[in-house]
C-alpha cells in the first residue's frame, strides 16, 4: 500500500515534518468537517438545554414544541 507517512528529521533524527499522501490528506480532511459538524451541532444542543434550564430558573414561560412548529408554517 502506498499510503506510507514520510517523516523529515533534523540532523539529531528528530520528526520535524510529515509528508501525508493526497489521499490519505483528503480522507483526514473530510473527517475532520465530518466531525466538525457534529460538534456544531452538539454544542448548540448544549447550548440550548443550558437555554432552558436557565428560563425555567426564571420563571420564563417557554414556547411548546407545538407551539413552534404551528407558528413555523405560516
Amino acid at each position: 500500500m502506498a499510503s506510507a507517512l514520510k517523516y523529515i528529521v533534523d540532523d539529531k533524527g528528530h520528526k520535524q515534518s510529515v509528508l501525508v499522501p493526497v489521499k490519505t490528506w483528503t480522507d483526514l480532511n473530510e473527517k475532520y468537517r465530518k466531525l466538525n459538524k457534529k460538534l456544531s451541532i452538539l454544542t448548540g444542543i448544549e447550548r440550548s438545554f443550558k437555554e432552558i434550564e436557565q428560563a425555567k430558573q426564571s420563571g420564563k414561560e417557554l414556547q411548546s414544541l407545538s407551539d413552534f412548529l404551528n407558528k413555523s408554517k405560516d
